[in-house]
């Protein structure tokens, strides 16, 4: 049995649970065989979600699969040889919600500044009951939703007990939403802090922590150091061009680092004393960057959808340092983006493109 002295999660769980809207009753959710429904960028944009209505959609995504009714296959990739974009195609069924989707992103400019990258992602979803199309949507704000609800997830799940302070590097997309998911799951952090060069991008992460919570500020660190050996919780977003990079020995007993994009050194993979993944295998894909001298990673103890179904512990002692990997898994995207589907179209939200006929 789990050892569950250390579980963060139930009283969160019923928090968050409680706090989801329901779509009104009798809300379509396929279209009639001939138009496919377009949910541009700006249709999602002013759909408003609760928070906490994210983290339990993406925490039932996690259930479910966790359950065997869900399939979430490995990841396509293409990628040429001198690097200069990625692109990337995922397949995927959610047995809760009978449906079935395929995602695709495609970055161009890797090798160029992020001003003149060029970033496309898209979500196209069928209804596996009727057999019927549900929506073709831009993923963009699903994804930037759902990741910073796993690291939220991760945190409630493995953070020490009495964790008090969190640490985000970056000021990106997953940076300025970091903050409000923590605190959406530690509702008892009370100190924040915010280690990032661009001031815009700190201004924003101030923004939007205080459009969630107008209460609350975050403290700006120039010695990271310093601040990530006073952090219970380090969320690391930063782009692959950061200086920042927290090494194990910075680290406190108990401490969980977090790796969504850049900012943690290899070490606090390699030398940590626990190592959680959503995916062991999109870690061997896509964390290759955090490998040793000789290539290669370390196995991970446990994978994320066990943790969340309570049959494996996050953590097994208070003083564990414990490294979490988060990559996205399609079943979270498809998730959310049937959430998002579906309040859409209770709103009108949306164009009909009669696309096979």
């Amino acid at each position: 049995m789990p050892d569950t002295s250390y579980d963060n999660s139930a009283d969160a769980s019923a928090d968050i649970s409680a706090a989801i809207p329901s779509a009104p009753a009798g809300t379509p959710v396929s279209g009639d065989g001939t138009h496919l429904r377009i949910l541009s960028t700006s249709d999602l944009a002013g759909i408003e979600i609760s928070l906490a209505d994210v983290v339990a959609t993406v925490e039932g995504a996690y259930r479910t699969l966790h359950a065997g009714q869900s399939d979430n296959p490995r990841k396509l990739t293409v990628k040429p040889e001198d690097g200069h974009s990625v692109s990337y195609a995922m397949l995927g069924r959610d047995g809760s919600r009978d449906v079935v989707a395929i995602k695709t992103s495609y970055k161009h400019g890797l090798d160029k500044g992020r001003e003149e990258q060029h970033y496309y992602t898209s979500l196209t979803l069928y209804d596996d009951v009727t057999g019927l199309p549900v929506a073709m949507m831009d993923c963009s704000r699903i994804g930037s939703l759902r990741t910073p609800a796993v690291s939220a997830l991760l945190a409630r799940e493995c953070a020490a007990p009495g964790a008090r302070s969190a640490l985000v590097i970056g000021t990106g997309t997953q940076g300025r939403l970091a903050l409000p998911f923590l605190l959406t799951t530690l509702p008892d952090l009370d100190r924040l802090m915010l280690s990032g060069t661009h001031p815009e991008g700190i201004a924003a992460v101030r923004e939007e922590l205080r459009a969630h919570f107008p209460d609350r500020d975050v403290e700006i660190v120039t010695d990271l150091r310093a601040a990530a050996m006073d952090a219970d919780v380090i969320v690391a977003t930063a782009g692959a061009h950061t200086p920042a990079a927290v090494e194990s020995g910075w680290l406190k007993p108990g401490a969980l680092s977090v790796l969504v994009g850049h900012g943690l050194a290899p070490s606090t993979l390699h030398r940590a004393d626990r190592v959680i993944a959503t995916s062991e295998a999109q870690m061997n894909v896509t964390g290759t960057d955090m490998a040793d001298a000789e290539g290669k990673l370390p196995a991970v103890d446990t994978e994320f959808p066990p943790v969340i179904a309570g049959i494996t512990a996050g953590r097994v002692s208070g003083t564990e340092r414990i490294f979490a990997y988060n990559s996205g898994l399609v079943v979270t995207d498809i998730a959310l983006g049937h959430r998002f589907a579906q309040l859409a179209i209770a709103q009108g939200l949306g164009t009909e493109v009669p696309l096979w006929q």
